[in-house]
């Protein structure tokens, strides 16, 4: 028995007629009697009823045609479900991220992507940098973004957002006064940074910035991205974060952008060698979209306002005479 017994039987009983159902397949009536009756044989039952002029299907020839019924519907839909997946419209992907995009586009990215291709199911990882690097190599996540640079021949990346460099500092600290921070007036400050060994490529472009500039940075904390802002707004030294890290909305802080301008890529990255259309399609997806920053827009600053902020209420007696020290310096309107 294959499919074409099965077309043809099913022609035969939806027509009740050979000869009708021989012109709806295209072929001679003769070889149509024939293969249904070959069907029958293989059966050893028969599927219609030939006493009449009419022809009529047998009680077993319509539980049969039921059934056949179901068998070419799953075959139709085993044909479209597999028509999209060969482009990509259904599958799995499993998705690493930082922690710091939560507040910067990875929401965003993914509500849309949803919208666009509802059948595709997406498993969501935070991992820091290197650990993505790691999972991405031995296959626990398809797709990550981590920060630039990337250097390995197994793995693909592109980047897909250039973020300035903003200082974070103490709400109340004298340098907080300036609209833009040179990097070598950190030169004695003690640093809170991103840990080496669970992201190389940003810790390594802040030392390199600072190494620039003159100097070592004196490492005072290691922490992550969110919990940087914790411990500068707490006084336990300064940081250099990108510009989305904006989004968290952290009391207690002044982020400054840095003189030069310098940034950070955020880069897609994938394994080399994995073809799957499901990751082709997100990585088309990213191309078109992009990943937004979505930073929210400073307040104008008023006489009175939220603490922390210098200028306004709460800042301390600190905050006041440090802006009146720093405005007093040739450099203090960088």
């Amino acid at each position: 028995m294959d499919l074409r017994h099965l077309r043809y039987f099913t022609a035969v009983a939806e027509e009740r007629h050979f000869g009708r159902a021989a012109q709806r397949l295209g072929i001679a009536q003769p070889p149509l009697s024939r293969q249904i009756q070959d069907l029958e044989s293989e059966l050893g039952f028969s599927l219609f009823d030939r006493s009449r002029r009419r022809v009529e299907l047998t009680p077993a020839g319509a539980v049969f045609l039921a059934h056949v019924r179901r068998v070419f519907d799953a075959l139709d839909l085993a044909v479209h479900e597999a028509r999209r997946a060969s482009v990509g419209e259904t599958g799995r992907l499993v998705l690493g991220y930082l922690s710091s995009l939560a507040y910067s586009g990875i929401t965003e990215l993914v509500r849309t992507f949803r919208g666009e291709l509802p059948a595709v199911e997406l498993a969501l990882r935070e991992m820091p940098p290197q650990e993505q690097i790691e999972a991405l190599k031995d296959g626990r996540i398809d797709v990550g973004f981590v920060r630039a640079p990337l250097h390995d021949a197994r793995l693909a990346s592109e980047c897909v957002r250039r973020e300035p460099l903003l200082v974070a500092l103490p709400a109340d600290h004298p340098l907080a006064a300036r609209k833009r921070i040179p990097l070598e007036l950190l030169s004695r400050e003690p640093f809170v940074v991103f840990p080496r060994q669970r992201g190389s490529a940003f810790f390594d472009l802040v030392m390199g910035l600072c190494r620039e500039a003159g100097f070592s940075p004196r490492i005072a904390q290691e922490a992550l991205h969110l919990d940087i802002l914790s411990l500068v707004a707490a006084g336990f030294g300064v940081s250099i974060l990108p510009e989305s890290i904006k989004n968290v909305g952290r009391k207690g802080l002044a982020l400054r952008p840095i003189v030069g301008a310098p940034s950070t890529d955020l880069l897609v990255a994938w394994r080399a060698d994995d073809a799957s259309p499901t990751l082709l399609q997100f990585l088309s997806f990213v191309r078109r979209v992009g990943v937004s920053v979505r930073v929210k827009r400073s307040k104008p600053r008023a006489a009175r306002g939220a603490p922390g902020e210098p200028g306004e209420p709460g800042e301390g007696k600190r905050g006041r005479r440090a802006r009146g020290v720093a405005a007093a310096r040739p450099d203090a309107a960088e």
